[in-house]
């Protein structure tokens, strides 16, 4: 399962998130006050503590939960690659937003008064594993015993862990998260064509360190029929995604195997690999792009 080069090389969004999540939790715990910040439907509708909907998204209620949780959203740090900065922090405020909601809406239907959320970004976290399921193939099977399990599993364990982490606290909004993740993929209202003005996300990188030895995320799609990629020869696409150039030599056959697998035909995929030079995130982005319009 190859997620790309280490770090958060191409990810500031990312980045910036965990870096949020991180220096909330630990001063949120230092103060003895991370166990505090789970909401309940009193909170927010009888007392208006309206704070807690903010805070609680970028705080975990303790140090497990924050390890499994970063790793995560480390790991999901490939979606951000392959759709570019701009539409994966549409994905992230979609995916907060709804499942708030949800989550608001869970509480008023189970009237449970001493039943509060688990604090934490739960409904970007649960909602990754929507295209995690669906577009991440398997590279590796292995068997340990009589089991058979894939390089996957170790994701799906990790997120196991913080679904059952709390019991009904943490279940609610999981499930809330997957159901928003779901929305999502299904566009609704259209969602998966909104973007954000560009300062937004370059806002983002500017709180980023700076990468090394990497190209950025595109600024803008090539305008192409669904399911076909660009036509290179002899222009420059739409976007940042650099120009072929006659030197480039013959895609090896293992990245062009990588994009197979990810679902697109071998020929789309050694023609993105040309006009990438043969970088297979740049060409992931051009062959996602191009389906994309």
């Amino acid at each position: 399962m190859n997620v790309g080069p280490s770090g958060f090389n191409n990810a500031p969004v990312t980045r910036a998130l965990v870096i949020a999540c991180t220096i909330f939790t630990i001063i949120f715990g230092v103060r003895g006050r991370a166990n505090q910040l789970g909401w309940s439907y009193q909170d927010i509708f009888h007392k208006l503590q309206i704070w807690k909907l903010i805070i609680s998204v970028f705080t975990f209620s303790s140090t497990p939960e924050l390890v499994f949780g970063l790793y995560l959203l480390y790991y999901f740090r490939v979606f951000e690659r392959q759709i570019g900065s701009n539409k994966y922090s549409v994905f992230l405020l979609f995916s907060f937003v709804i499942s708030l909601l949800l989550e608001v809406l869970a509480l008023q239907l189970i009237k449970d008064p001493s039943l509060s959320i688990l604090s934490g970004p739960y409904g970007l976290i649960f909602s990754s594993f929507v295209p995690f399921y669906l577009d991440i193939p398997v590279s590796t099977r292995f068997r340990v015993l009589s089991l058979h399990f894939s390089d996957k599993t170790f994701i799906y364990l990790a997120g196991l862990q913080l679904l059952f982490s709390s019991w009904k606290r943490s279940i609610v909004p999981g499930l809330c998260g997957i159901i928003a993740g779901c929305l999502y993929r299904l566009n609704i209202f259209r969602i998966r064509r909104v973007k954000f003005p560009g300062f937004i996300t370059s806002f983002f990188a500017r709180l980023s360190l700076p990468s090394i030895g990497n190209t950025p995320p595109p600024s803008a799609p090539a305008r192409n029929a669904p399911g076909n990629v660009p036509i290179f020869a002899g222009r420059q696409m739409e976007g940042n995604y650099p120009a072929p150039v006659s030197s480039t030599p013959e895609p090896p056959e293992d990245a062009i195997a990588m994009l197979v697998s990810m679902g697109f035909d071998r020929n789309s995929a050694r023609q993105a690999l040309i006009h990438s030079r043969n970088d297979v995130n740049t060409a992931t982005n051009i062959l996602l792009e191009s389906q994309n319009h």
